[in-house]
């Protein structure tokens, strides 16, 4: 229905914002001025702990400064209540005491058809409901018993059977007065063209109901218990109340505890999000049979900044995964982005909290990737860059990708990150210039000992970058040590090459440019290179004895054992010379690339606290508290390999 600017306007005049607003928040006595109609609270849409919403009656208008929703009276509840926009009129028509105006006769009718439609998908969620108690849903019960699923789950999920009859809930809605073209237009039964008498679309399956943000039934989701059906899960067709990629799962209760949670999951079906809420997880939401569309994610950043997207830990869920990275990119803005949860190989989040609990899933959240990590998993994953053609299409394709996002200062900030990645990853002439001072300072000879850190290993050998596998950059390796002296990624990284010196085959460049912050490490790579460089052969199948030897002679024993004591105190085993030499390169590979991102993060840290220093902005602190999260969370990640650790004879989640 349309409504004229005029009785809009009217609407605006006789209530404040403040009072459509204030029925759901609690303004901040310090920063608001009511004299003056200025008003200040947390905001409602996403979690936080001081005041960023703002709203002004001059104006009539909200804006919230740390995740940038804004709008007017109507927007508010539309974006927040989830009502439509005539409902919104409709509801502050009624509190202003004016009258609605008269609709016309077409969108009465549209009206009332809608009204009498959910009543009808209603009484098929009850149908549904008593099925599943009946003696034919004894199957069905099974079937939730062995998923996990409790009885009070199952109620409040309004879980429920659609028999195998094929005019079983048919019949019953007819019973119930349900009008023919009524049970075709919820999507029902199988009508059309060639088909003489209509049938139940859903049979023999589990039924979830789908909810609207209003916790209105507006749809099924069918799952079959036979083996032999064609389509193990079924949902509804599109109808009048029902457009699949504008709705997402359980977002009305999910909405309810966002909040307090302060995260917001999407997972990858219903099982996975009931599963969730089962287990203490209230925040889940899934798309429902499709991948995630762009308007399912503007439903998650109505709730929360920064979703985490939950992918299964297979092959299709890694490309579900790199599919999403292009849809959200275009809808970035400052404080609003989304994080990458993978699972372990072969597990979905119901297979994982069944098997080990609740809090395996929760380090698999914490350990949630950025979208700029996962960006550059994507693009390097497997690759052998080993020509400058490589490269330059490797810096080609995130050149494109990054372009994608349409607003300017983000896209900035990510041509920075991606290109302190790129040098990173290859090194720039600079840092191989380095490498060779140190290494002639060192007394060796590139020429005599085969190795040149310009071209990152040894002569004869492949120079080029190898990309790392999608599961280990996926993970992480370290944790933080509370009473760790040593930086701990650091000690990983050179006690690492000390008890595996062939790992500088792969490395050497890496090894020698990374920064060290540790003086005691820092001279024990020195010392490494020095007893490779004065090696006739370069070093060529020097034992770890060797430089073990080296490290006593030069007074930096005792250093090197506290190392890596604390390395087996916190259990990063890939390092110590026990460990097989894949698992202990895979480690050194991760660490590094771990090493080299927190590096680039604490100089990220520092350039925000000038700019916060310069410049006291909302802006400038959210890109504080963002960089000090993202640092927070990699100080905090495990990784979680399929098979990674097999060769040392260690479980693959040892670590």
């Amino acid at each position: 229905m349309k409504f004229s600017d005029s009785f809009l306007d009217e609407i605006r005049a006789r209530i404040p914002i403040s009072e459509v607003v204030g029925s759901r928040v609690s303004f901040d006595r310090k920063k608001t001025n009511r004299a003056k109609g200025d008003f200040w609270a947390c905001c409602p849409f996403h979690g936080e702990k001081t005041p960023s919403f703002h709203c002004e009656d001059r104006k009539g208008r909200y804006h919230c400064f740390g995740c940038g929703v804004s709008g007017d009276h109507f927007r508010f509840l539309t974006e927040l209540d989830g009502l439509s926009f005539p409902e919104a009129v409709e509801r502050l028509a009624d509190q202003a005491g004016l009258p609605m105006p008269v609709m016309d006769r077409q969108e009465r009718e549209r009206e009332e058809q809608r009204k009498t439609l959910f009543d009808v998908m209603e009484l098929a969620t009850q149908f549904f409901e008593q099925q599943l108690q009946a003696p034919a849903g004894a199957k069905a019960r099974a079937y939730l018993r062995d998923r996990g699923l409790a009885a009070p789950v199952q109620r409040e999920f309004r879980v429920g059977y659609a028999p195998e009859s094929r005019n079983a809930l048919k019949e019953f809605l007819a019973s119930k007065g349900a009008l023919k073209d009524q049970i075709e237009a919820c999507g029902l039964v199988v009508h059309g063209e060639g088909i003489a008498v209509s049938y139940d679309r859903f049979r023999d399956r589990i039924m979830f109901p789908i909810p609207d943000s209003r916790d209105r039934i507006i749809a099924f989701g069918g799952r079959a218990l036979s083996p032999d059906v064609p389509a193990k899960y079924l949902n509804s067709p599109e109808t009048e109340l029902f457009h699949k990629s504008n709705v997402l799962y359980n977002f009305a209760r999910a909405r309810k505890n966002v909040h307090e949670a302060g995260v917001l999951i999407a997972a990858e079906g219903y099982m996975d999000v009931i599963a969730l809420h089962a287990a203490g997880f209230k925040t889940a939401v899934a798309p429902l049979g499709t991948a995630l569309t762009e308007r399912q994610v503007e439903l998650m950043w109505r709730l929360v900044p920064e979703p985490v997207l939950s992918f299964d830990g297979d092959g299709a869920g890694l490309k579900a995964a790199y599919r999403a990275i292009d849809l959200v990119l275009p809808g970035l803005q400052p404080g609003r982005s989304v994080r990458f949860a993978m699972l372990p190989e072969g597990q979905d989040p119901d297979d994982l909290i069944r098997a080990e609990g609740p809090e395996a899933f929760r380090e698999v959240m914490n350990a949630a990737l950025p979208l700029a990590q996962m960006i550059w998993n994507r693009e390097t994953a497997q690759g052998i860059f080993e020509t400058p053609e490589k490269r330059a299409e490797l810096e080609a394709r995130v050149r494109s990708v990054v372009a994608l996002i349409r607003d300017e200062s983000v896209r900035r900030h990510y041509e920075q990150d991606m290109r302190e990645r790129l040098a990173g990853f290859f090194g720039s002439a600079s840092r191989g210039s380095s490498g060779n001072q140190r290494f002639e300072r060192a007394g060796g000879n590139q020429q005599r000992g085969g190795y040149s850190a310009a071209s990152g290993g040894r002569a004869g050998m492949p120079s080029g970058r190898f990309g790392a596998s999608p599961s280990l950059l996926n993970s992480s390796l370290m944790k933080k040590s509370g009473s760790a002296r040593i930086p701990l990624r650091e000690a990983a990284l050179v006690v690492g090459i000390v008890n595996h010196p062939a790992l500088l085959q792969r490395y050497f460049e890496e090894f020698c440019s990374m920064p060290v912050t540790s003086p005691g490490l820092g001279g024990m790579r020195q010392k490494v290179v020095d007893v490779l460089a004065m090696e006739a052969d370069g070093g060529e199948g020097i034992g770890r004895e060797v430089i073990h030897a080296a490290l006593k002679a030069d007074g930096q024993g005792e250093f090197f054992e506290r190392a890596e004591d604390q390395l087996k105190r916190n259990r990063v085993w890939q390092s110590l010379a026990e460990a097989a030499f894949e698992d202990a390169a895979d480690g050194w590979k991760q660490a590094y690339t771990l090493h080299m991102r927190s590096h680039t993060l604490n100089r990220e840290l520092k350039a925000a606290e000038q700019a916060l220093a310069q410049d006291d902005s909302a802006e400038n602190l959210e890109r504080l508290l963002q960089i000090q999260a993202e640092i927070a969370r990699d100080e905090g990640v495990e990784a979680l390999i399929d098979g990674f650790g097999l060769p040392s004879g260690r479980p693959s989640r040892a670590f």
